[in-house]
């Protein structure tokens, strides 16, 4: 029977496309940077896009519906062949997946001389096809208990599809319905698959270590309350926003998520920040929603864009980040360490949150804090994109970590 490692060897094309992780890894990192760009100068009337989208909307799709489904894409296809024990996808069908998702960034910055049905579908063909990949091969494999991460990414889909019908109705989609599902599914995707990976890559540093400290094991009771709580609250959240029961929920989901990360020994991971930097993002998972609550109650405090800012930079930004350079680095033979370089871009990550959250806080400087975040965000993504673009584009057999 064919290994991963044979297939990899039988490809003689373009390095990038020897696993799922290189191409969209490299892409989504290149895209954050870029559309931060495009986004900075829109924000300060120096650039106006072709695109149908307010641009307000175009940042919240690019960053939600764009960037996103790309670390998704390449966590999947890197993860589920060692779930399941299926054959990775190699070469140009890797290849032809990525220019799907390539085809839909162009689609929305162009989406002015298209019909909103066309830039739909061009839009959602790639992670369409995602959808069907996976779901094949958790099938396949008879891997079924990971079929909540494929409706997890069904949910994201939905999402964006809801999106784009507002678009095109004319609403102001970046506070609508398609994003707040969108944003919800982002969220439970780190919590559900945060909650593996961060106590397993721990317990697996500590045993190094030689510590005798361990995190709790995943899943027990608390864990699966924890879990319910944040999608009842996401639910309401996404149905009622202003209302004081989503609200409620999302302060119990955020004290019991505090909770659950207190179990799994984050303190004693400060000397390896590619431990530690898991555990800061998935602080941000409770903060957010502890956030939104606050906001919700108590209007006008620092905004509502503000406050999903906890959620969109720095959850979704810092978590995103801290898996790619650990996968990118364990799956190209790498010592699991973070260098100088890789610290500065998760500074930059958490410092482009702090400065977000800010301008909310402190409109009079709105326009600077802007700028700032903006900057700090572009740092540390097309830093990962420099630091980590060789790794990702030269041909070396992937390793398992």
């Amino acid at each position: 029977m064919t290994t991963t490692t044979e297939q990899m060897r039988v490809w003689t094309g373009p390095g990038i496309l020897t696993y799922g992780f290189r191409p969209f890894f490299f892409g989504a990192a290149v895209w954050a940077a870029l559309a931060m760009v495009f986004w900075v100068l829109m924000l300060s009337g120096h650039m106006a896009l072709p695109t149908a989208f307010d641009p307000v909307s175009w940042h919240a799709h690019e960053f939600l519906f764009g960037y996103l489904p790309a670390v998704v894409a390449g966590f999947l296809l890197t993860a589920v062949p060692n779930w399941t024990g299926r054959l990775p996808i190699v070469g140009w069908p890797l290849g032809g997946l990525f220019g799907f998702w390539v085809m839909g960034r162009i689609a929305i910055t162009f989406s002015e001389a298209l019909s909103p049905f066309t830039v739909a579908l061009l839009d959602l063909t790639m992670p369409t096809v995602l959808a069907i990949v996976i779901a094949r091969q958790i099938v396949a494999g008879k891997n079924w208990r990971n079929l909540i991460v494929l409706g997890m990414l069904f949910a994201l889909m939905l999402g964006n599809a809801v999106f784009h019908w507002e678009a095109a109705q004319g609403d102001y989609a970046a506070q609508g319905y398609g994003l707040r599902i969108g944003l919800g599914a982002g969220i439970m995707m780190i919590a559900v698959i945060g909650g593996r990976i961060v106590p397993s890559f721990t317990r697996n540093w500590l045993v190094k270590q030689g510590a005798e400290t361990r995190p709790a094991s995943p899943m027990q009771r608390l864990d699966k309350i924890a879990l319910l709580s944040l999608l009842a609250a996401l639910i309401a959240w996404a149905v009622l926003p202003a209302s004081f029961i989503a609200a409620t929920l999302l302060a119990i989901a955020g004290a019991l998520h505090l909770a659950r990360l207190t179990r799994w020994a984050g303190v004693y991971t400060g000397a390896e920040p590619l431990v530690a930097v898991l555990h800061v993002a998935y602080l941000l998972v409770p903060l957010g929603a502890l956030a939104m609550a606050a906001e919700i109650m108590l209007p006008g405090m620092a905004g509502l864009g503000a406050a999903q800012h906890f959620w969109m930079g720095g959850a979704i930004g810092l978590m995103t980040l801290a898996v790619m350079t650990r996968a990118t680095l364990g799956h190209t033979g790498q010592p699991l360490n973070a260098g100088a370089g890789t610290i500065a871009i998760y500074t930059c990550v958490l410092s482009a949150m702090v400065l977000r959250v800010a301008a909310g806080l402190w409109p009079g400087n709105a326009q600077e804090l802007y700028w700032a975040a903006g900057l700090s965000w572009f740092v540390a993504f097309a830093g990962f994109a420099a630091l980590y673009g060789p790794l990702l584009l030269r041909l070396a057999p992937a390793k398992k970590t």
